[in-house]
């Protein structure tokens, strides 16, 4: 049995423990993981201490609340692994970039278009850059032109998340993979 009783908070995934639970009545589930039915907190706490195990409050939503006979080391270790679990199947989206010039050739082109479906493959943004040197500044329609018709080429996998937009003397679009598509 834990002998720290603890009023530990639910923002940290760990519940409230024997003697700090306050409730004066509580519904009761046994160590077996059969319902008991309703008891005092008091009774409650004394049957887990009969059996060497906690008193902890899985559930204080529901009225009246709902407590466990458990070892709590136990309950709070297989916890942590769901959280742990649910980490690691979690994809974290970067964005990736694709650079090219508004002056590309077709087949260059065509490798940008690789990369930026490699990217959304695997479930990141893609950040669509044209830059200009010099008095190419002056051409800017004809970069529109060419990352709309990226968009058009990737709309099957991506959609915008930020139209073409001018920021110093670079032309940029973002690129968000679609939530909807199929493997």
């Amino acid at each position: 049995m834990l002998e720290k009783s603890k009023n530990l908070k639910k923002g940290n995934n760990q519940a409230t423990i024997n003697h700090h639970i306050k409730n004066s009545k509580i519904r009761l589930i046994g160590s077996s993981g059969s319902q008991l039915g309703i008891y005092s907190s008091e009774e409650a706490l004394q049957l887990a201490q009969s059996e060497g195990l906690d008193l902890v409050m899985i559930s204080d939503r529901s009225d009246p609340p709902v407590c466990r006979i458990i070892d709590y080391g136990k309950y709070k270790f297989a916890q942590e692994k769901k959280a742990k679990e649910i980490r690691k199947k979690q994809h974290n989206a970067s964005v990736k970039e694709v650079k090219m010039r508004y002056k590309i050739e077709e087949h260059d082109y065509q490798v940008r278009i690789n990369q930026a479906l490699r990217f959304l493959g695997a479930g990141d943004k893609v950040k669509a850059t044209i830059t200009f040197k010099g008095r190419e500044i002056q051409h800017t329609d004809l970069a529109v032109d060419l990352l709309n018709k990226m968009a058009k080429d990737l709309n099957k996998l991506a959609d915008i998340q930020q139209a073409p937009s001018k920021d110093g003397k670079q032309l940029i679009m973002i690129l968000s993979p679609k939530k909807n598509r199929s493997k």
